[in-house]
């Protein structure tokens, strides 16, 4: 009698509650390659945001370009692959992404010296090689794009890597349009965030990084609110680290999305 009583309390009880537990919805980005494809989204942080993410370079165009244990760092790879990291991350905080520069073989990568080439695409378009054509284009993409979302936090994000003479070292640079008051807003977020990272992992190191306006072509032409970073330099040693480490470039990613998810709780 008592096991029957117990198998009627769990019936009734404890079981409902158990089935009505929602599984993690998941979510698949092939652009993220096969090992990453798949993602959870594991929050409604950034629901009802939506971002366009643009990697430097590409194409024709490698970028600046460093030189790790006699091999070429493109900076087009590894903006690229930052780049899809964040992505993933802002989607498994239910936010909506456009990946504006693409490459369809290369998903996100673990290795160190990420292998170089001409595959990406902006949105599947060749990329020109002339400067402003190329530029012009990935503005185009992100307008149109913009024009058609139903978002109320629209954020553009240009990642890019800087290149310095070899002694220099460089923390991650932030800059926003001029006269952009939400722009410098997510830019703070995205700093202030770093620096307490940076107080954090490395106390004794300190961050160096700033926030600035900047009347880059890409902050000027584009509508949306924009951010663009320069994640280093990669002419120097020690700012490689930042790159050729896959942890780091993980870490990059998160950081960037922590310091977005403060700027989206602050106001759309």
């Amino acid at each position: 009698m008592r096991v029957s009583v117990l198998f009627v309390t769990f019936l009734f009880f404890i079981l409902p509650p158990l089935l009505a537990q929602k599984k993690p919805r998941t979510g698949k980005e092939p652009l993220f390659g096969k090992e990453y494809a798949t993602y959870q989204v594991t929050s409604n942080e950034l629901r009802g945001a939506c971002f366009y993410l643009v990697g430097g370079h590409g194409g024709p165009d490698p970028g600046a370009i460093g030189i790790y244990q006699g091999r070429q760092l493109h900076e087009d790879e590894y903006a690229y692959d930052i780049i899809l990291r964040l992505a993933r991350e802002l989607l498994s905080r239910g936010a909506k992404v456009h990946i504006i520069i693409q490459d369809k073989k290369d998903g996100i990568r673990d290795g160190h010296v990420l292998a170089n080439s001409k595959r990406e695409t902006c949105m599947g378009d060749p990329i020109p090689l002339n400067q402003v054509a190329r530029l012009k284009q990935r503005c185009d993409w992100v307008n149109k794009l913009y024009r058609k979302d139903k978002s109320t936090y629209k954020r553009a994000v240009f990642i890019h890597v800087d290149s310095r003479s070899k002694g220099q070292q460089t923390d991650v640079f932030f800059y926003n349009a001029p006269k952009s008051a939400k722009g410098k807003r997510l830019a703070d977020n995205l700093h202030r965030t770093f620096d307490k990272k940076y107080d954090k992992h490395q106390p004794n190191r300190g961050f160096r990084g700033t926030v600035s306006e900047r009347n880059l072509y890409v902050l000027r032409n584009t509508i949306p609110v924009a951010v663009f970073l320069e994640l280093g330099n990669i002419r120097n040693k020690r700012d490689q680290q930042r790159l050729v480490l896959d942890n780091n470039r993980q870490a990059l990613a998160n950081w960037i999305t922590e310091g977005i998810v403060k700027d989206y709780k602050q106001g759309r």
